[in-house]
């Protein structure tokens, strides 16, 4: 089982999109954080369960979906995965990752 590690930018991206949605409704940030972070102990058990970003060619970057969000991931080894960020879907997030 792969180990989740979560790099110091995603975490403040998941934090931000939390402040984001808290401003207007706090049940509803919560709901959306702890569902972005369920989908992603899916995978310490699949790590390849997400589509892998085709422009990044030195690494395998890859991600998953949970709403409107986007969540990049790297795959450093069987046993070690690096969440890279969590998008909102809107945003071209290929210039974050290459």
């Amino acid at each position: 089982m792969a180990a989740i590690v979560w790099t110091k930018e995603a975490a403040r991206w998941l934090e931000a999109i939390h402040d984001y949605i808290a401003a207007s409704s706090p049940a509803s940030a919560k709901k959306v954080v702890t569902g972005i972070y369920e989908k992603v102990q899916l995978l310490r058990r699949q790590p390849r369960l997400g589509q892998r970003f085709e422009s990044v060619t030195n690494r395998e970057v890859r991600e998953i979906l949970y709403g409107h969000y986007r969540i990049a991931y790297l795959i450093r080894s069987e046993d070690r995965i690096e969440i890279l960020g969590v998008f909102h879907s809107a945003m071209e997030i290929e210039r974050y990752l290459n």
